[in-house]
């Protein structure tokens, strides 16, 4: 169990930022209000949020304009894909009782 509780990534404990990493490992990517509009959160507390996964590489914020209006864009990162892929396997193991080291 010492092992998998290490793979659990404190970067996604929050909900906000455990939601928009599984939004973006099936989408790639999302707009600040697609994923605002889908979580419910608002404008301080979903870019809180965000920065804290760019600032651990786990996703990348892009910021253009589209017909003269501001957009901004969240694509998750090679480095976000695998961090989340290991904490949600770590959870996994640990709900199904795996806690082993051969598990």
């Amino acid at each position: 169990m010492k092992d998998l509780l290490k793979q659990i990534n404190k970067a996604f404990d929050n909900k906000i930022r455990l939601a928009i990493m599984a939004y973006l490992m099936q989408k790639k990517t999302a707009t600040f209000n697609e994923m605002k509009a889908l979580l419910g959160a608002t404008d301080g507390n979903l870019s809180a949020n965000a920065s804290v996964l760019e600032d651990n590489r786990y996703i990348e914020i892009n910021k253009g304009f589209a017909k003269k209006k501001p957009v901004t864009t969240y694509v998750i990162t090679d480095l976000g894909r695998a961090a989340f892929k290991l904490h949600v396997e770590a959870l996994a193991k640990i709900i199904q009782g795996k806690y082993g080291t051969k598990s």
